[in-house]
């Protein structure tokens, strides 16, 4: 009877372990074409994306359509559209209208940013229609005198900047600039270009800023597309994280992995101090106050001398503009009253309006960004005198105008204690 059960129960045992091996071999291959399915949608969805977003080639296209028919010109058009010494190289872009790429120009690296119109149509699997072109390069028209040019960037400036003492002298260093084969006139074509770009309002309050070293130079244009310097450090802090884990990382783990990757704390000191500086030019500027309504940290960089730059002036508007906004809102409740992530006002329940004053100045909310990114890593001596200063300029409320004496005694203060830290330092 033995002898009969034996091999009965040897077959069981095999027929269960062939059955297991089958299982294991159903379940890895289900696993690993589940795997590649996965894998698949991701690299079809990001090179969607990616030739969504990757437009340059219809840039230049454009740009280079118009320059040869004598429509615009500038100093770059023979650069892109002849010699093809400028180039596109890396494409950098977060919106498909707005189109951002590395570039090169002989030997310089920039950065080159261009206009593209909005596409009209997409359905998911088809070809995307034309885009449709943004109605420039029409002003102004053929027989405008160059007085004539003159007063319609004036008008123009005080729209945008409101009443300025020096918008005449600004008008002319436009115009210096608009001159992009420096033959000592504005040209036509080349005045369609300058009167492109100045309807970017990073652009304006690019060359605002510039000569007193905060935004990237400009190198050259043409028509709306242009080309600034490149910044080789950027964002001011923080790691990017691919899309799929940021989902999954807390933002208090990635507020804490944002302060990893910064330089050495004097080198941090030099940067803020920059920050600092660059808000102390924008109050009762050469061409009246700015709102910082941005500041996050990938609208910054730095140089190898850890300078910093404000690499987006669109995180930047005019105190001007900001009141018009704020006046034109209907509100109900005060974060009705807001414009960008950093720029607020307080709704005015009587009137359903938002008041025209920001609750909040500029270097209290550059104080903020900078507290965690000064602490870390903060010699022990100065950490609290350091903390205690944040803090104070963190507390400021009301507009800076409403409180000059206030905010210039502690932006003063701060940068002092900063500055007695890093002057001895081969980094200042």
């Amino acid at each position: 009877m033995a002898r009969r059960l034996f091999p009965r129960a040897w077959i069981n045992k095999s027929f269960y372990f062939q059955a297991r091996i089958s299982f294991v071999r159903v379940k890895y291959l289900f696993l690993t074409w589940l795997t590649v399915f996965v894998g698949g949608w991701v690299i079809y969805v990001q090179y969607s994306n990616y030739t969504e977003l990757c437009r340059g080639h219809e840039c230049k296209n454009s740009i280079c359509d118009k320059y040869r028919r004598g429509i615009i010109d500038g100093s770059a058009c023979s650069s892109l559209c002849d010699k093809d010494t400028l180039y596109l190289g890396r494409c950098l872009s977060t919106s498909p209208n707005h189109q951002v790429y590395t570039g090169g120009w002989g030997d310089v690296d920039g950065v080159i940013r261009c206009r593209v119109g909005e596409v009209l149509h997409h359905e998911l699997g088809e070809e995307p229609e034309p885009r449709r072109e943004a109605a420039v390069f029409d002003k102004p028209t053929r027989g405008t005198s160059v007085k004539k040019f003159r007063e319609m960037v004036f008008n123009h400036f005080k729209s945008k900047l409101g009443e300025q003492a020096n918008l005449a002298s600004l008008v002319t260093k436009i115009l210096t600039v608009a001159d992009g084969n420096k033959d000592g006139h504005v040209s036509l074509p080349e005045a369609r270009s300058a009167w492109a770009l100045l309807q970017l309002d990073e652009v304006l309050l690019g060359l605002l800023l510039q000569d007193r070293g905060h935004t990237p130079r400009l190198l050259g244009f043409c028509g709306d597309l242009y080309v600034t310097e490149r910044v080789p450090y950027g964002p001011l802090y923080g790691l990017g994280l691919p899309w799929p884990l940021e989902a999954w990382v807390p933002s208090e783990a990635q507020r804490s992995m944002d302060q990893w990757f910064t330089p050495s704390w004097p080198r941090k000191a030099k940067i803020s101090m920059g920050l600092l500086e660059l808000v102390e030019d924008i109050f009762h500027g050469n061409y009246g106050s700015f709102l910082m309504c941005d500041l996050s940290a990938n609208h910054f960089g730095y140089t190898d001398r850890h300078d910093l730059r404000l690499t987006d002036p669109r995180a930047i508007v005019s105190e001007d503009a900001f009141r018009r906004t704020m006046r034109a809102l209907h509100c109900e409740k005060d974060d009705d009253c807001v414009l960008g992530p950093d720029c607020r006002t307080s709704c005015d329940m009587a009137q359903k309006r938002c008041r025209e004053e920001v609750t909040q100045p500029n270097l209290a909310k550059a104080c903020g960004a900078l507290r965690d990114y000064l602490l870390r890593g903060a010699p022990s001596e100065l950490r609290e005198e350091l903390e205690r200063q944040l803090y104070a300029c963190m507390a400021l409320r009301g507009s800076a105008g409403q409180m000059d004496m206030e905010h210039s005694l502690i932006l003063n203060n701060l940068k002092a204690l900063l500055w007695r830290q890093i002057s001895h330092t081969k980094d200042s």
